[in-house]
Formats: C-alpha cells, sequence, structure tokens
C-alpha cells in the first residue's frame, strides 16, 4: 500500500508538471493578450510530431529535443504573424473560430504527411530504467520530466517578473496604447510571448510524446485539462498556473486510482465497481467548480501572480 501511495504521489506530480507545461503558454496568451488561443493543443501535438520524426531520422533523443524546440518557436511565430495578429482586435468569438480552424488544419495535415498510424518515439535505454527512491523505484525519466517542468516554471516565472522584457509584457498587457505611445514596440511583444507559449506546448509535446501515442489530435484533450487548470489558477498567473497543475495532477491520477476503494468503503462492490471510473473522470471538474464557487478569480488572480 505504501508504494502504491507512493507511485500515485510521483505519478500526480508528474502529470501535473506535464500540464504546467502546456498550461503555462496557454495563460500567458490568454492572460496577457487576451487572445483566446484554441490551436494551443496544436502546437503540442506539433511538437511531438515533429520530434518523433527526428527520432526515426536519427535514433537519437537529444536531437529530437534539441530540433523540435525551436521549430515549434518558429512555427508559433510564424502562425502568429500570418493568422492571429489581425484578430488582437476582434472579439473572442472571431478568435475561437479562427484559432478551432487551426486545429482541423494541423489534424488533417498531420494525417496527410505522416498517416493515421502512431509514430514511433522511443526512449533511449540510458534514460529509460527504474530508479531506486526512497526505498522503491520509480521510472528515471519520469523524474526527468518534473525535474524539467520545476526548472521551466523557475525561470519563466523570474523570466515575467525579473526581467525588462517581461516588464514590458505586463505593461503591454495592463495598458496597451500607454506603452505603445512610450515607444514600446507591442506587437513585437506579443509575437515573443506567443512563441515562447508555443515552444512551451511544443516541450511538453515533445517530454510527453515517448509516453504517449503521437497521433493527430492528441492536443485536444490536454487543451481542455490545460483550460481547467489556468481557470482553477487564475488566468494570466505563472505561479497560479503551476500550482493548479500540481493540484489538478494529484486529484487527476490519486481519483483513478484510489476512487472506487473509497466508494467500496460505503457501496456495493457493484456500484462502485461502475460508478467508481467515471466519478474519478469528473473528479477535475467538480473541484474546479468547488473552487470558483469560493474564488471567482481562481486561486492567484494575475494581478498577485
Amino acid at each position: 500500500m505504501g508504494q502504491l501511495i507512493f507511485e500515485t504521489v510521483l505519478n500526480g506530480l508528474q502529470f501535473g508538471i506535464f500540464l504546467f507545461l502546456v498550461a503555462g503558454g496557454l495563460t500567458l496568451v490568454l492572460g496577457i493578450m487576451s487572445f483566446v488561443n484554441l490551436a494551443h493543443g496544436s502546437m503540442f501535438m506539433m511538437g511531438a510530431y515533429v520530434a518523433a520524426w527526428v527520432f526515426q531520422q536519427s535514433d537519437s533523443f537529444l536531437l529530437a529535443a534539441i530540433v523540435g524546440l525551436p521549430v515549434i518557436l518558429l512555427l508559433g511565430i510564424a502562425l502568429e504573424y500570418l493568422a492571429f495578429r489581425t484578430l488582437y482586435t476582434r472579439d473572442h468569438l472571431d478568435q475561437v473560430l479562427a484559432t478551432f480552424g487551426c486545429i482541423l488544419f494541423f489534424n488533417q495535415m498531420v494525417l496527410v504527411v505522416f498517416g493515421a498510424e502512431s509514430q514511433e518515439f522511443k526512449l533511449p535505454e540510458s534514460i529509460n530504467f527504474p530508479f531506486p527512491l526512497f526505498g522503491f523505484t520509480y521510472p528515471f525519466y519520469r523524474l526527468i520530466v518534473i525535474l524539467a517542468g520545476i526548472l521551466v516554471a523557475i525561470g519563466l516565472f523570474l523570466a515575467i517578473t525579473r526581467t525588462r522584457v517581461g516588464m514590458r509584457i505586463r505593461a503591454g498587457a495592463s495598458n496597451r496604447a500607454m506603452v505603445g505611445a512610450l515607444g514600446v514596440n507591442v506587437i513585437a511583444l506579443y509575437t515573443i510571448v506567443f512563441g515562447i507559449g508555443a515552444a512551451l506546448a511544443g516541450f511538453a509535446g515533445i517530454m510527453i510524446g515517448p509516453i504517449e501515442s503521437v497521433e493527430s489530435g492528441m492536443g485536444e484533450e490536454k487543451l481542455i485539462l490545460a483550460i481547467v487548470v489556468i481557470v482553477i489558477g487564475g488566468i494570466g498567473s505563472i505561479r497560479g498556473a503551476f500550482i493548479a497543475s500540481i493540484l489538478v495532477g494529484l486529484v487527476e491520477i490519486g481519483g483513478r486510482v484510489f476512487m472506487t476503494d473509497i466508494l467500496r468503503a460505503f457501496l456495493n462492490e457493484e456500484f462502485a465497481q461502475t460508478a467508481g471510473p467515471a466519478l474519478a473522470s469528473m473528479t477535475i471538474y467538480i473541484l474546479m467548480a468547488a473552487i470558483l464557487f469560493f474564488k471567482p478569480e481562481g486561486l492567484f488572480p494575475a494581478r498577485t501572480g
């Protein structure tokens, strides 16, 4: 039982860190730019596909990660420049429709280019082994995902709150007209934000690709979870996104593992077996509703993030 709890906590932490990599970029775009980007999940998918393709050509996971990240960064910048820049002053419905169209485009594009089958993307043995930890063993690669996510969270928080570019980005979010009047190129700042957001989503795809199936449409589910994280943490708050990601990860994995056993303690076996998995899939949405009931702006609104 102790090992099960230990593994569940670590799996929840790893899943939460992964969610932050997706949600961190989306909360920047949504909170700072006030731009509803449903195509964010497609950047996650493209990161996984690009890395998988490089891996298939080179048989090197490290090279796949090194190549995949700048490719998705440039893809995000190109997408912002060609398709999304003119939508900043439009209402959110126009943004939703345009970015949803991009989802359809990218899903069909990978089907045409790569085919309908899942792409091969394996971990090298050098980072895919059971690592001894507190008397138990845990996959070493999942520990790498946790460490990478924590480092990204720290770097992103410091970049937004402690650097001159971060200061300009936050100022542009507060009063775009005033910052523009002071000679700051707000459009260029928004391009940087959008590129960083796409790169974070692509990085999440690269890191999770060897664990999950790399296939068309893999980003939609992650987009929904990222939105849940952003709403719980507070739109535009990096700190809120990180804490909410960990919370959602622990609740999601813990619900999957223990919900049936919890129901079995109060209800009959047949009902517990039926209702447990269904209720487990609802736990994060119940959590979101409960938090929003008491804190409608999320745990850490952007003004305190």
